[in-house]
């Protein structure tokens, strides 16, 4: 998944999430994508 996708994904989940920014909701999401084994590019 790429830093844009992540990004998106994001944007979209911001509302629901505990993050202080788009940066720390992308660092979160990157988190949760690696612990499921999906491949992380760019962050």
């Amino acid at each position: 998944i790429t830093r844009a996708q992540l990004e998106e994904i994001a944007k979209t989940k911001m509302k629901d999430m505990n993050a202080a920014d788009l940066d720390a909701a992308v660092r979160t999401i990157a988190g949760s994508a690696r612990s499921m084994g999906v491949s992380v590019e760019g962050v």
